[in-house]
């Protein structure tokens, strides 16, 4: 076992100064924490049903109700997918030649645990709503905001949802820095000061809340390569009718990959950009999946469709529509060697198992957590390019 390099820190003199940093984790503090998690294995499948549409039908007055026709309910299921750990270890002699300032440096050895497992949950959760959108609005390429006191941007992302019907009560917007940076330089007309007296978004920074959506930051958000798609025609002799999901494409050749955006660029078609829920490997013809609720103009069969350019999104969605499954990790019910607790890190609010192994003339000390993530409802799900 390597040993730890202490070089600089065995002084008389010691004082522990760093303060461990945080990347900003906007989805983890907008997602629904979903509380089910404790009740599956790692892999155990969650279900939960979805119920369709009911289509209403008109009052015919009779003695008795007709009956009406019965029902499919379908389903969905997510799971608990990662158990990850973030271990370190630190023999006696080396806790004696720095003993002065040892509990600074452990505990900011636990906020590097609880920061390297965060991002990774983080970056899942951006990667399903990335995946799990239904529409897109925007530019690729061009960072939102940038023309000052031009606020079309989240108003024509919520539109998205609006039309989608998802709920307005709870919604979130999470962004990639450099578009909270141009908020923060173009949106001047954003820094009033309110009736208490307070402007955070000038004095702090904060960006608060904006037509209706609490605005977050994600450092986790990174730039979206395009699929290599080139000349596909949508396939079908009867057309494709509004709210179609699958699309079978063929005559191109290249990727056409999840989170790609794709547009039917038919000339006065239809001017809606959608996500690409399931992806197709390309060259020949196959079936891409357009995530819930489809397509809202009716596609005529040999309409020609392509991918966007590369972006890196902005991402608005009712609470509800994303889900994280989080808990610690089981241990054997007849117990476990080492001592284990569990602790919340106080950046996310998530709860982590501590491990404390004791060995020979050392110990290992362990963070670890179980989760998984998934866009449950797309159609409450959009994303602003950049």
């Amino acid at each position: 076992m390597t040993a730890n390099t202490l070089t600089g820190l065995v002084l008389d003199a010691q004082i522990a100064a760093d303060r461990v940093l945080r990347e900003q984790i906007g989805f983890c503090g907008a997602v629904f924490m979903d509380p089910s998690a404790d009740m599956v294995a790692l892999n155990q499948n969650i279900t939960y049903p979805i119920v369709p549409t009911i289509v209403p039908t008109a009052v015919t007055p009779a003695m008795v109700p007709s009956e009406p026709a019965g029902q499919t309910v379908g389903y969905g299921q997510m799971a608990i997918s990662k158990a990850y750990k973030a271990p370190f270890v630190w023999r006696g002699e080396e806790q004696k030649s720095i003993s002065k300032i040892y509990d600074n440096v452990k505990q900011d050895q636990l906020a590097q645990a609880f920061r390297s497992i965060i991002n990774l949950v983080e970056y899942d959760l951006f990667l399903a709503a990335k995946q799990g959108a239904s529409r897109a609005y925007g530019t690729a390429g061009a960072t939102p905001f940038g023309t000052a006191a031009d606020l079309s941007d989240v108003a024509q992302v919520r539109q998205i949802l609006v039309d989608n019907g998802a709920w307005t009560s709870d919604m979130h917007f999470v962004l990639n820095t450099s578009t909270g940076t141009n908020i923060r330089s173009k949106q001047s007309s954003l820094f009033k000061v309110n009736e208490a007296g307070s402007a955070e978004l000038l004095r702090e920074g904060n960006l608060g809340r904006l037509q209706g959506f609490d605005f977050h930051e994600s450092s986790q958000i990174i730039a979206h390569p395009k699929g290599t798609a080139a000349n596909y025609l949508a396939d079908l002799t009867a057309g494709y009718a509004a709210g179609s999901t699958t699309v079978h494409v063929d005559t191109g050749t290249g990727t056409i990959l999840a989170g790609d955006i794709l547009t039917n660029t038919k000339t006065a078609r239809d001017t809606n950009k959608y996500v690409v829920n399931t992806g197709f490997a390309g060259d020949g013809d196959g079936d891409i999946v357009l995530a819930k609720p489809g397509n809202r103009v009716a596609w005529v069969n040999n309409d020609p469709v392509a991918v966007g350019n590369n972006y890196t999104g902005n991402f608005a969605f009712e609470r509800n529509a994303i889900h994280c499954l989080t808990r610690v990790p089981e241990l054997p019910k007849e117990g476990a060697l080492g001592e284990h607790e569990i602790i919340t890190d106080p950046y996310s609010g998530i709860s982590f198992l501590l491990s404390v192994y004791p060995g020979y003339h050392l110990v290992l000390i362990e963070v670890s957590l179980a989760w998984g993530s998934k866009a449950v409802k797309p159609e409450a799900i959009a994303i602003l390019l950049g």
